[in-house]
């Protein structure tokens, strides 16, 4: 897979690293030569010194030949001009961008190319409710404008649905449970797995079917 990485302070320069350990095809592109200078020489990817914002810098940087942009800068306008340009100008098809102030958040949708948005502080809080919540989804990710949700709910002890195997709960068409981790190790969910107490089921959701999942009582105690 190619991927191209716009900005390269910790971030940018961890996520290029994992992937290229990982095998992938990395290009970074950093405006800051100081920055280029002193970390080309420890890190086996490809480097374009340069403003990202720029279109000639994208395209000289060879953006359009990209499956992946990651705009990991420190400036969320300086991301979302790299997401618009990544997805408008080149048809990169996944763009993912760094939110860094929780309250621009909103911005960073499909209107500006991007396809997932990663915002540190909303995450963390995910995985604090992921980790104390019991019987109550906690939304883990967002795709698409919200319309489509990764949650995750921990079975409660007087859950309705212990017991009962996922082709009988009647989950909305437009919901999908993609895993359950019982004991700490993934199970993958068939048609006859039934469900027990502690179980943390992860599914796949849109916005409508996150409500209709909530009426199975699926999560939540009598």
């Amino acid at each position: 897979m190619k991927v191209a990485i716009a900005g390269a302070g910790n971030v940018g320069a961890s996520v290029a690293q994992d992937l290229c350990e990982a095998g992938h095809e990395v290009l970074i592109i950093e405006s800051d030569l100081s920055l280029v200078e002193r970390l080309q020489p420890t890190m086996a990817c490809r480097w374009f010194a340069g403003d990202a914002c720029e279109p000639r810098t994208l395209a000289d940087a060879g953006l359009a030949d990209t499956d992946v942009v990651v705009a990991a800068t420190g400036d969320d306008e300086d991301n979302l001009v790299i997401s618009l340009l990544a997805k408008q100008e080149f048809g990169v098809p996944r763009v993912i961008a760094r939110v860094n102030h929780p309250k621009n958040r909103w911005l960073f949708n499909e209107t500006w190319g991007v396809d997932v948005s990663v915002s540190t502080p909303h995450l963390m809080t995910s995985l604090v409710e992921e980790a104390v919540s019991v019987g109550t989804l906690v939304r883990l990710l967002h795709f698409a404008e919200g319309q489509a949700q990764l949650v995750e709910v921990t079975l409660a002890e007087d859950t309705p649905a212990l017991g009962r195997s996922i082709a009988e709960l009647g989950v909305p068409r437009d919901a999908s449970i993609v895993a359950i981790i019982r004991e700490r190790r993934v199970v993958v969910p068939r048609g006859d797995t039934r469900l027990d107490a502690g179980d943390e089921v992860i599914a796949l959701v849109t916005e409508d079917a996150e409500d209709a999942l909530r009426q199975l009582r699926v999560g939540v105690p009598v």
